[in-house]
């Protein structure tokens, strides 16, 4: 799991926009409950809410766990989902869960780092 910068940055950009897509405040770019779809949908559904690096549904459908520990036992979850209104899905927002909770509007992302050819290829920065 990414922690949460991690997943903010890949939801906000390195231009640190206030949402993915942008800085305009606009729920139809994301499934959330003002969306009243009442359920998660397709990855694909939201492509005019990608984030400039590609994700998709960093703004709804599910809530996503970091890595991060906000205080013993409980850790960050960033995102919002389908069953939160708009105004907790801006990525920068902070909410926390203890780890042993499960609902149905939670989930997690997996990540993974380049091997360091993949990121450097012919050698740069060596």
């Amino acid at each position: 799991m990414p922690s949460s910068e991690q997943w903010e940055k890949a939801a906000r950009g390195a231009a640190g926009r206030a949402y993915p897509w942008g800085d305009n405040a606009t729920a139809a770019k994301c499934n959330v409950r003002d969306s009243n779809i009442l359920r998660t949908t397709p990855v694909s559904r939201y492509r005019s809410g990608v984030s400039p690096f590609g994700v998709y549904d960093l703004c709804g459908n599910v809530w996503e766990w970091c890595a991060t520990s906000s205080a013993p036992g409980r850790y960050e979850l960033k995102g919002s989902a389908f069953t939160s209104p708009f105004s907790r899905a801006a990525p920068a927002a902070f909410n926390d869960a203890a780890a042993d909770m499960s609902d149905d509007d939670t989930g997690f992302r997996c990540v993974a780092s380049l091997p360091f050819w993949d990121r450097h290829p012919g050698g740069e920065g060596c």
